[in-house]
Protein backbone atom coordinates (compact mmCIF):
# COMPACT_ATOMS: atom_id res chain seq x y z
CA UNK A 1 0.00 0.00 0.00
CA UNK A 2 2.89 2.38 0.59
CA UNK A 3 3.96 2.40 -3.04
CA UNK A 4 0.18 2.35 -4.20
CA UNK A 5 0.38 6.09 -2.16
CA UNK A 6 3.58 7.30 -3.39
CA UNK A 7 2.15 7.56 -7.01
CA UNK A 8 -1.29 7.88 -6.43
CA UNK A 9 -1.87 11.57 -5.92
CA UNK A 10 0.13 12.16 -9.05
CA UNK A 11 -1.60 9.50 -11.10
CA UNK A 12 -5.08 11.45 -10.34
CA UNK A 13 -3.59 14.81 -11.15
CA UNK A 14 -2.14 13.44 -14.10
CA UNK A 15 -5.47 12.21 -14.89
CA UNK A 16 -7.69 15.41 -14.52
CA UNK A 17 -4.82 16.76 -16.84
CA UNK A 18 -5.74 14.62 -19.66
CA UNK A 19 -8.99 14.76 -19.16
CA UNK A 20 -8.25 18.70 -19.65
CA UNK A 21 -6.47 18.55 -22.54
CA UNK A 22 -8.50 15.99 -24.17
CA UNK A 23 -11.39 18.83 -23.81
CA UNK A 24 -8.91 21.29 -24.61
CA UNK A 25 -8.12 19.71 -28.08
CA UNK A 26 -11.69 18.78 -28.98
CA UNK A 27 -12.87 22.73 -28.41
CA UNK A 28 -9.93 24.43 -30.25
CA UNK A 29 -10.85 21.96 -32.99
CA UNK A 30 -14.67 22.92 -33.17
CA UNK A 31 -14.15 26.82 -32.02
CA UNK A 32 -11.46 27.12 -34.64
CA UNK A 33 -13.62 24.99 -37.79
CA UNK A 34 -16.12 26.96 -36.82
CA UNK A 35 -14.75 30.65 -37.81
CA UNK A 36 -13.18 29.17 -40.43
CA UNK A 37 -15.70 28.69 -42.00
CA UNK A 38 -18.44 31.40 -40.59
CA UNK A 39 -15.97 34.82 -40.74
CA UNK A 40 -14.29 36.63 -43.30
CA UNK A 41 -10.83 35.63 -44.01
CA UNK A 42 -9.92 39.32 -42.52
CA UNK A 43 -12.05 38.53 -39.00
CA UNK A 44 -10.28 34.94 -39.11
CA UNK A 45 -6.97 36.50 -39.27
CA UNK A 46 -8.03 38.66 -36.11
CA UNK A 47 -9.16 36.30 -33.63
CA UNK A 48 -6.56 34.22 -34.22
CA UNK A 49 -3.87 36.94 -33.49
CA UNK A 50 -6.02 37.48 -30.24
CA UNK A 51 -6.27 33.49 -29.41
CA UNK A 52 -1.96 33.58 -30.43
CA UNK A 53 -1.78 36.16 -27.32
CA UNK A 54 -2.88 33.55 -24.51
CA UNK A 55 -0.01 31.01 -26.43
CA UNK A 56 2.25 33.78 -26.52
CA UNK A 57 1.54 34.10 -22.43
CA UNK A 58 1.74 30.29 -21.75
CA UNK A 59 5.14 30.31 -23.86
CA UNK A 60 6.71 33.68 -21.86
CA UNK A 61 5.83 31.80 -18.56
CA UNK A 62 7.94 28.81 -19.65
CA UNK A 63 10.63 30.93 -20.25
CA UNK A 64 10.40 32.70 -17.04
CA UNK A 65 11.04 29.93 -15.11
CA UNK A 66 13.85 27.77 -17.52
CA UNK A 67 16.64 29.69 -16.67
CA UNK A 68 16.70 29.20 -12.99
CA UNK A 69 15.41 25.58 -13.28
CA UNK A 70 17.99 24.60 -15.53
CA UNK A 71 20.82 26.30 -12.99
CA UNK A 72 19.09 24.47 -10.23
CA UNK A 73 18.60 20.99 -11.48
CA UNK A 74 21.62 20.66 -13.13
CA UNK A 75 23.33 22.00 -10.39
CA UNK A 76 21.86 19.58 -7.85
CA UNK A 77 22.33 16.46 -10.00
CA UNK A 78 25.89 17.12 -10.61
CA UNK A 79 26.52 17.01 -6.56
CA UNK A 80 24.41 13.91 -6.52
CA UNK A 81 26.84 12.16 -8.57
CA UNK A 82 29.28 13.33 -6.09
CA UNK A 83 32.50 14.66 -8.11
CA UNK A 84 33.72 13.62 -11.52
CA UNK A 85 36.72 12.05 -9.61
CA UNK A 86 34.42 10.26 -7.33
CA UNK A 87 32.11 8.09 -9.76
CA UNK A 88 34.00 5.03 -9.64
CA UNK A 89 33.85 2.63 -11.86
CA UNK A 90 29.85 1.68 -11.82
CA UNK A 91 29.01 5.41 -12.41
CA UNK A 92 31.42 5.75 -15.54
CA UNK A 93 30.14 2.65 -16.49
CA UNK A 94 26.35 4.31 -16.28
CA UNK A 95 27.41 7.87 -18.03
CA UNK A 96 29.12 5.78 -20.74
CA UNK A 97 25.92 4.46 -21.62
CA UNK A 98 23.95 7.34 -20.78
CA UNK A 99 26.06 9.24 -23.59
CA UNK A 100 25.84 6.50 -26.30
CA UNK A 101 22.16 6.02 -25.72
CA UNK A 102 22.01 10.06 -26.00
CA UNK A 103 23.88 9.85 -29.29
CA UNK A 104 21.59 7.55 -30.65
CA UNK A 105 18.27 8.89 -29.43
CA UNK A 106 19.39 12.27 -31.28
CA UNK A 107 20.80 10.91 -34.48
CA UNK A 108 17.56 8.82 -34.87
CA UNK A 109 15.34 12.02 -34.11
CA UNK A 110 17.51 13.31 -36.97
CA UNK A 111 17.09 10.71 -39.59
CA UNK A 112 13.62 10.02 -39.05
CA UNK A 113 12.35 13.88 -39.66
CA UNK A 114 14.20 13.96 -42.18
CA UNK A 115 13.47 10.68 -43.40
CA UNK A 116 9.35 11.32 -42.98
CA UNK A 117 9.46 14.91 -43.21
CA UNK A 118 6.54 15.60 -41.35
CA UNK A 119 6.68 19.07 -42.08
CA UNK A 120 6.46 19.29 -45.42
CA UNK A 121 2.40 19.24 -45.70
CA UNK A 122 2.52 22.28 -44.05
CA UNK A 123 4.36 23.91 -45.53
CA UNK A 124 2.93 23.32 -48.71
CA UNK A 125 -0.15 24.58 -47.33
CA UNK A 126 -1.30 27.94 -49.26
CA UNK A 127 -0.67 31.10 -46.86
CA UNK A 128 0.98 29.22 -44.15
CA UNK A 129 4.00 31.35 -43.99
CA UNK A 130 1.50 34.31 -43.26
CA UNK A 131 2.23 34.26 -39.04
CA UNK A 132 -0.52 35.94 -37.64
CA UNK A 133 0.04 38.95 -35.76
CA UNK A 134 1.17 38.93 -31.47
CA UNK A 135 3.72 35.97 -31.96
CA UNK A 136 6.91 36.57 -32.67
CA UNK A 137 9.08 34.80 -35.78
CA UNK A 138 12.94 34.44 -35.44
CA UNK A 139 13.22 33.69 -39.28
CA UNK A 140 15.17 36.80 -39.83
CA UNK A 141 18.62 37.55 -39.54
CA UNK A 142 22.01 35.82 -39.76
CA UNK A 143 21.65 31.78 -38.62
CA UNK A 144 24.17 30.64 -36.00
CA UNK A 145 27.72 28.66 -37.46
CA UNK A 146 29.83 26.62 -35.33
CA UNK A 147 32.36 29.13 -34.71
CA UNK A 148 29.59 31.24 -33.69
CA UNK A 149 28.60 28.59 -31.49
CA UNK A 150 31.52 27.84 -30.21
CA UNK A 151 32.78 31.51 -29.18
CA UNK A 152 29.19 32.11 -27.63
CA UNK A 153 30.07 29.13 -25.35
CA UNK A 154 31.54 30.88 -22.34
CA UNK A 155 29.40 33.95 -21.01
CA UNK A 156 30.46 36.93 -19.55
CA UNK A 157 28.06 36.73 -16.77
CA UNK A 158 26.26 34.35 -14.82
CA UNK A 159 23.73 36.88 -14.84
CA UNK A 160 23.90 38.09 -18.32
CA UNK A 161 22.92 34.13 -19.07
CA UNK A 162 19.97 34.08 -17.14
CA UNK A 163 18.71 37.67 -18.24
CA UNK A 164 19.09 36.89 -21.25
CA UNK A 165 17.69 32.67 -21.27
CA UNK A 166 21.39 31.42 -22.83
CA UNK A 167 20.90 28.07 -22.11
CA UNK A 168 23.94 26.63 -23.57
CA UNK A 169 26.04 29.23 -21.51
CA UNK A 170 23.65 28.25 -18.55
CA UNK A 171 24.80 24.48 -18.67
CA UNK A 172 28.49 25.33 -18.35
CA UNK A 173 28.13 27.43 -15.64
CA UNK A 174 26.04 24.98 -14.02
CA UNK A 175 28.76 22.16 -14.76
CA UNK A 176 31.77 24.13 -13.47
CA UNK A 177 29.54 24.96 -10.02
CA UNK A 178 27.93 21.67 -9.92
CA UNK A 179 31.57 20.27 -9.69
CA UNK A 180 33.34 22.47 -8.22
CA UNK A 181 30.41 22.35 -5.36
CA UNK A 182 30.71 18.17 -5.80
CA UNK A 183 34.64 18.63 -4.80
CA UNK A 184 34.16 20.35 -1.80
CA UNK A 185 31.58 17.95 0.07
CA UNK A 186 31.25 19.56 3.52
CA UNK A 187 31.66 22.74 2.84
CA UNK A 188 29.14 23.21 0.36
CA UNK A 189 26.31 21.31 1.77
CA UNK A 190 24.32 24.20 2.66
CA UNK A 191 25.48 25.59 -0.76
CA UNK A 192 23.60 22.09 -2.28
CA UNK A 193 20.88 22.07 0.13
CA UNK A 194 20.14 25.60 -0.65
CA UNK A 195 20.34 24.62 -4.89
CA UNK A 196 18.10 21.29 -3.78
CA UNK A 197 15.21 24.01 -2.36
CA UNK A 198 15.43 26.18 -5.17
CA UNK A 199 15.06 23.33 -7.60
CA UNK A 200 11.65 21.96 -5.71
CA UNK A 201 10.75 25.93 -5.27
CA UNK A 202 10.94 25.60 -9.49
CA UNK A 203 9.82 22.49 -10.34
CA UNK A 204 6.31 23.57 -8.13
CA UNK A 205 6.00 26.70 -9.90
CA UNK A 206 6.53 24.49 -13.18
CA UNK A 207 3.37 22.78 -11.91
CA UNK A 208 1.85 25.99 -11.81
CA UNK A 209 2.30 27.41 -15.11
CA UNK A 210 1.46 23.85 -16.54
CA UNK A 211 -2.01 24.01 -14.98
CA UNK A 212 -2.46 26.52 -17.68
CA UNK A 213 -1.01 23.98 -20.60
CA UNK A 214 -5.56 23.21 -21.34
CA UNK A 215 -5.88 27.12 -22.33
CA UNK A 216 -2.66 27.55 -24.20
CA UNK A 217 -3.39 23.73 -26.32
CA UNK A 218 -7.13 25.51 -26.66
CA UNK A 219 -5.72 28.68 -27.88
CA UNK A 220 -3.07 27.07 -30.41
CA UNK A 221 -5.68 24.86 -32.15
CA UNK A 222 -8.08 27.39 -32.73
CA UNK A 223 -5.83 30.05 -34.15
CA UNK A 224 -4.37 27.46 -36.22
CA UNK A 225 -7.15 25.60 -37.51
CA UNK A 226 -9.08 29.13 -38.22
CA UNK A 227 -6.34 30.14 -40.42
CA UNK A 228 -5.35 27.16 -42.38
CA UNK A 229 -8.46 24.73 -41.71
CA UNK A 230 -9.22 21.37 -40.31
CA UNK A 231 -7.05 19.95 -43.25
CA UNK A 232 -3.79 20.69 -40.23
CA UNK A 233 -5.63 17.83 -38.55
CA UNK A 234 -3.95 15.45 -41.08
CA UNK A 235 -0.81 16.84 -41.03
CA UNK A 236 -0.65 16.87 -37.10
CA UNK A 237 -1.93 13.18 -37.42
CA UNK A 238 1.55 12.52 -39.75
CA UNK A 239 3.28 14.30 -37.01
CA UNK A 240 2.52 12.06 -34.19
CA UNK A 241 2.19 8.96 -35.96
CA UNK A 242 5.79 9.79 -37.79
CA UNK A 243 6.78 10.40 -33.54
CA UNK A 244 5.58 6.88 -32.37
CA UNK A 245 7.23 5.10 -35.43
CA UNK A 246 10.55 7.14 -34.72
CA UNK A 247 9.95 5.76 -31.25
CA UNK A 248 9.81 2.87 -31.91
CA UNK A 249 12.70 2.39 -34.05
CA UNK A 250 14.26 3.84 -31.06
CA UNK A 251 12.82 1.03 -28.76
CA UNK A 252 14.57 -1.48 -31.64
CA UNK A 253 17.81 -0.30 -30.99
CA UNK A 254 17.90 -0.18 -27.47
CA UNK A 255 16.50 -3.65 -27.22
CA UNK A 256 19.13 -4.74 -29.65
CA UNK A 257 21.91 -3.57 -28.08
CA UNK A 258 20.93 -4.91 -24.71
CA UNK A 259 20.20 -8.10 -26.26
CA UNK A 260 24.33 -8.21 -27.39
CA UNK A 261 24.95 -7.40 -23.59
CA UNK A 262 22.44 -10.22 -22.25
CA UNK A 263 21.01 -12.29 -24.40
CA UNK A 264 16.82 -13.30 -24.97
CA UNK A 265 16.55 -12.33 -21.17
CA UNK A 266 16.09 -8.47 -22.89
CA UNK A 267 12.57 -9.41 -23.81
CA UNK A 268 11.91 -10.87 -19.97
CA UNK A 269 12.84 -7.17 -19.05
CA UNK A 270 10.26 -5.55 -21.18
CA UNK A 271 8.06 -8.20 -19.73
CA UNK A 272 8.28 -7.47 -16.54
CA UNK A 273 8.15 -3.94 -16.26
CA UNK A 274 5.21 -3.53 -18.69
CA UNK A 275 2.90 -2.66 -15.52
CA UNK A 276 5.41 0.45 -15.39
CA UNK A 277 5.47 1.44 -19.02
CA UNK A 278 1.41 1.76 -18.94
CA UNK A 279 1.96 3.52 -15.42
CA UNK A 280 4.28 6.15 -17.52
CA UNK A 281 2.06 6.13 -20.20
CA UNK A 282 -0.94 6.89 -19.00
CA UNK A 283 0.41 9.56 -16.74
CA UNK A 284 2.43 11.00 -18.93
CA UNK A 285 5.11 10.93 -16.03
CA UNK A 286 8.28 8.70 -15.55
CA UNK A 287 8.80 9.96 -11.98
CA UNK A 288 5.46 8.22 -11.06
CA UNK A 289 6.65 5.57 -11.75
CA UNK A 290 10.07 5.34 -10.39
CA UNK A 291 8.97 3.27 -7.33
CA UNK A 292 7.79 0.39 -9.04
CA UNK A 293 10.11 0.16 -11.49
CA UNK A 294 12.85 -0.08 -8.67
CA UNK A 295 11.07 -2.93 -7.29
CA UNK A 296 10.75 -4.74 -10.88
CA UNK A 297 14.25 -3.83 -11.83
CA UNK A 298 15.29 -5.72 -8.46
CA UNK A 299 13.04 -8.41 -9.26
CA UNK A 300 14.10 -9.42 -12.34
CA UNK A 301 17.98 -9.88 -10.94
CA UNK A 302 19.87 -6.46 -10.98
CA UNK A 303 21.03 -5.93 -7.40
CA UNK A 304 19.54 -3.14 -5.86
CA UNK A 305 22.48 -1.22 -4.74
CA UNK A 306 23.20 -1.14 -8.83
CA UNK A 307 19.79 -0.28 -9.68
CA UNK A 308 19.58 2.14 -6.61
CA UNK A 309 22.29 3.98 -8.10
CA UNK A 310 21.94 3.80 -11.65
CA UNK A 311 18.17 4.73 -11.88
CA UNK A 312 18.50 8.74 -10.17
CA UNK A 313 21.25 9.22 -12.26
CA UNK A 314 19.31 8.04 -15.67
CA UNK A 315 16.36 9.90 -14.34
CA UNK A 316 18.51 13.05 -14.77
CA UNK A 317 21.10 11.89 -17.25
CA UNK A 318 19.21 9.79 -19.30
CA UNK A 319 15.75 11.18 -21.09
CA UNK A 320 16.08 8.97 -24.50
CA UNK A 321 12.43 9.78 -25.40
CA UNK A 322 12.58 13.49 -25.08
CA UNK A 323 15.86 13.96 -26.95
CA UNK A 324 14.42 12.18 -29.48
CA UNK A 325 11.12 14.11 -29.41
CA UNK A 326 13.60 17.49 -29.44
CA UNK A 327 15.23 16.71 -32.70
CA UNK A 328 12.14 15.66 -34.49
CA UNK A 329 10.10 18.70 -33.13
CA UNK A 330 12.61 21.40 -34.12
CA UNK A 331 13.10 19.73 -37.68
CA UNK A 332 9.39 19.73 -38.04
CA UNK A 333 8.83 23.57 -37.06
CA UNK A 334 11.90 24.33 -39.69
CA UNK A 335 10.00 21.70 -42.31
CA UNK A 336 6.65 23.55 -41.67
CA UNK A 337 8.29 27.51 -42.20
CA UNK A 338 10.22 25.95 -44.92
CA UNK A 339 13.62 27.14 -43.23
CA UNK A 340 16.21 25.06 -43.78
CA UNK A 341 18.96 23.85 -41.15
CA UNK A 342 22.73 23.60 -42.21
CA UNK A 343 24.59 20.36 -41.70
CA UNK A 344 26.53 22.34 -39.70
CA UNK A 345 23.55 24.21 -37.79
CA UNK A 346 22.37 20.71 -37.30
CA UNK A 347 25.81 19.44 -35.72
CA UNK A 348 25.74 22.49 -33.28
CA UNK A 349 22.13 21.78 -32.42
CA UNK A 350 23.09 17.69 -32.06
CA UNK A 351 25.68 19.34 -29.02
CA UNK A 352 23.60 21.83 -27.14
CA UNK A 353 20.62 19.05 -26.70
CA UNK A 354 23.54 16.27 -25.54
CA UNK A 355 24.01 19.17 -22.91
CA UNK A 356 20.68 21.23 -22.51
CA UNK A 357 18.05 17.76 -21.73
CA UNK A 358 20.79 16.46 -18.75
CA UNK A 359 19.21 17.17 -15.22
CA UNK A 360 15.36 17.98 -16.23
CA UNK A 361 13.47 14.57 -15.97
CA UNK A 362 11.49 15.67 -12.77
CA UNK A 363 10.43 18.51 -15.08
CA UNK A 364 6.57 18.33 -16.61
CA UNK A 365 7.00 18.97 -20.29
CA UNK A 366 10.91 19.52 -20.24
CA UNK A 367 10.93 18.74 -23.91
CA UNK A 368 8.66 22.16 -24.30
CA UNK A 369 10.34 24.11 -22.70
CA UNK A 370 14.35 22.80 -23.72
CA UNK A 371 12.49 23.51 -27.83
CA UNK A 372 11.40 26.65 -26.66
CA UNK A 373 14.81 28.12 -25.97
CA UNK A 374 16.34 26.57 -28.67
CA UNK A 375 14.23 28.00 -31.91
CA UNK A 376 15.47 31.75 -31.04
CA UNK A 377 18.92 30.63 -31.19
CA UNK A 378 18.86 28.78 -34.61
CA UNK A 379 16.15 31.74 -35.84
CA UNK A 380 13.13 29.43 -35.89
CA UNK A 381 9.76 31.20 -35.53
CA UNK A 382 9.15 30.76 -31.73
CA UNK A 383 5.15 30.86 -33.05
CA UNK A 384 6.50 27.39 -34.45
CA UNK A 385 5.81 26.13 -30.42
CA UNK A 386 2.32 26.35 -31.22
CA UNK A 387 2.04 23.72 -33.74
CA UNK A 388 3.69 21.15 -31.50
CA UNK A 389 1.80 22.23 -28.40
CA UNK A 390 -1.44 21.16 -29.67
CA UNK A 391 -0.38 17.56 -29.69
CA UNK A 392 2.52 17.58 -27.19
CA UNK A 393 0.05 15.90 -24.43
CA UNK A 394 -0.09 12.35 -26.55
CA UNK A 395 3.53 12.89 -27.45
CA UNK A 396 4.38 13.32 -23.60
CA UNK A 397 3.39 10.03 -23.15
CA UNK A 398 5.30 7.83 -25.00
CA UNK A 399 8.53 9.94 -24.07
CA UNK A 400 7.52 9.01 -20.96
CA UNK A 401 7.43 5.48 -21.45
CA UNK A 402 10.48 5.31 -23.41
CA UNK A 403 12.28 7.39 -20.59
CA UNK A 404 11.61 4.43 -18.40
CA UNK A 405 12.70 1.49 -21.24
CA UNK A 406 15.81 3.46 -21.45
CA UNK A 407 16.44 3.61 -17.77
CA UNK A 408 15.87 0.04 -17.26
CA UNK A 409 18.20 -1.13 -20.16
CA UNK A 410 21.00 0.81 -18.69
CA UNK A 411 20.47 -0.71 -14.98
CA UNK A 412 21.01 -4.29 -16.76
CA UNK A 413 23.47 -3.50 -19.04
CA UNK A 414 25.66 -1.77 -15.84
CA UNK A 415 24.80 -5.10 -13.81
CA UNK A 416 26.07 -7.28 -16.32
CA UNK A 417 29.47 -5.59 -17.18
CA UNK A 418 29.65 -5.62 -13.57
CA UNK A 419 28.79 -9.18 -13.69
CA UNK A 420 26.29 -8.89 -10.98
CA UNK A 421 23.05 -9.46 -12.76
CA UNK A 422 21.44 -12.33 -11.01
CA UNK A 423 19.26 -15.31 -12.78
CA UNK A 424 15.96 -15.27 -10.90
CA UNK A 425 14.19 -18.44 -10.02
CA UNK A 426 11.39 -19.73 -12.49
CA UNK A 427 7.57 -18.72 -12.19
CA UNK A 428 6.08 -21.29 -10.68
CA UNK A 429 2.77 -22.32 -12.73
CA UNK A 430 -0.18 -20.66 -11.83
Amino acid sequence: MTERKTWLPLAMGQRWLTLALVAATLLGVAVGWACHRSLAPEQTIAVAARLALVTEAFLRLIKMIVAPLVFASLVSAITRMGGVSEIGRVGIKALAWFIAASWVSLTVGLLMAHGLQPGAALHAMPGFAQIPAGVSSGADGPRPALADFMAHLVPRSIVEAMAGNEMLQLVVVSLFIGTAAASLKEQAARFVELVEQLAAVMFRVTDYVMKAAPLAVFAALASSIAVHGIGMLGTYARFVAGFYLSLGVLWLLLIAALTLIIGSRSIRLLADIRQTLLLAFATSSSEAAYPRLLEELVAFGIPRRIASFVLPLGYSFNLDGAMMYCTFAILFIAQAYGIDLTWAQQITLFGLLMLMTKGLAGVPRAAIAVIAVTLPYFHLPESGMALVLAVDHVLDMGRSATNIVGNSVAAAAVASWEGQLATPPPEEPS
